[in-house]
């Protein structure tokens, strides 16, 4: 979800859920370790419990990176072994790493070693010609020797040469089934699933499978009231009334005026917005206004939501 999941938008979705585990844009430990882009991990505290997402190759490195995050107070700190982005790619890491499991084995090794904070990683099934039923168990057990106890996997390949990242998301056909048996292979590993997932019929299903979680990227993101909205609830037993997005419209406002101070426009932090009506009456009129008001003030932004209130009391 790069460029997606910054500070603003994991502070909405905290507004709509209590329980879920929100996870950041991939950082690379270059940029954190040679760049000093501490700033990059920046986070408020109302995104708890969050995790932040590390691409890499370097253990070394990785390991600096992983401190950084565990200094800065997140949950857990996770490996990115499932993006095929071109710019990834080019810095050999995200799913490329896939080919080579005793190097992430390194990787994760070496930052286990550097924090107590739990280390987590995140893989594909494979990529490009490999056999995901030799691929995922090759990398289950390098990353299980590195003592990692929970996985998520995308249930697809992904193919680096020939899609874009966009059909990576798409194309490759979904093996829900091959994942499914690595729950007997390797009981003592946590595995979450991710990939296809829209809804939350969905994902209960999944766990009903015996998956021990169920990762939800853009659903989530376009549809927020929907998945994370009403996932407490549904996921865990959470017996309060779901969140209202009208009152979630409200208490962004506070969210929206830090972004401001800071000197951001309007569109920067109202983008991931756009869906909180999704699937509602005035659902388009909503993601025209905020459309429409890119460099808008803070008080546009109250006036638009003021009209929300006063068209439901009408």
């Amino acid at each position: 979800m790069l460029d997606w999941t910054d500070s603003n938008c994991r502070q909405f979705h905290r507004l709509l859920s209590r329980h879920a585990l929100l996870y950041t844009e991939m950082v690379t430990s270059a940029a954190l370790v040679r760049g000093g882009a501490r700033h990059l991990l920046t986070f408020s505290p109302a995104e708890h419990p969050v995790a932040l997402q590390l691409g890499g190759s370097d253990p070394a490195e990785l390991a600096q990176a992983a401190r950084m995050g565990a200094e800065e107070g997140y949950d857990e700190i996770n490996l990115n072994v499932g993006c095929p982005s071109d710019r990834v790619q080019s810095g050999c890491f995200g799913a490329v790493l896939m080919k080579t499991p005793a190097l992430v084995g390194e990787c994760l090794s070496a930052m286990r070693a550097a924090t107590t904070t739990e280390i987590t990683v995140k893989c594909r099934i494979g990529v490009d010609d490999q056999d995901p039923e030799e691929a995922l168990p090759a990398f289950l057990d390098a990353a299980r020797a590195a003592g990692i106890r929970r996985v998520t996997v995308h249930a697809r390949k992904a193919w680096l040469q020939g899609l874009s990242p966009k059909e990576n998301r798409e194309v490759p056909p979904l093996d829900y089934d091959l994942v499914a048996r690595m729950l007997a292979a390797y009981p003592d590993l946590s595995i979450s699933v991710n990939g296809g997932i829209a809804t939350l019929e969905q994902a209960k299903a999944l766990l009903a499978r015996g998956f021990d979680g169920v990762m939800i990227g853009r659903a989530a993101y376009h549809q927020p009231a929907d998945i994370l909205g009403a996932a407490d609830a549904a996921i865990w037993g959470d017996e309060r009334a779901p969140a209202d997005p009208v009152e979630v419209a409200h208490k962004a406002e506070a969210i929206i005026a830090k972004h401001l101070e800071r000197g951001g426009r309007l569109i920067g932090a109202t983008r991931h917005l756009l869906g909180l009506f999704a699937g509602q009456p005035g659902a388009r009129a909503w993601r025209r206004a905020l459309s429409e008001m890119p460099n808008g003030t803070l008080g546009d932004y109250r006036a638009l939501v003021a009209g929300l209130t006063e068209r439901r009391a009408a």
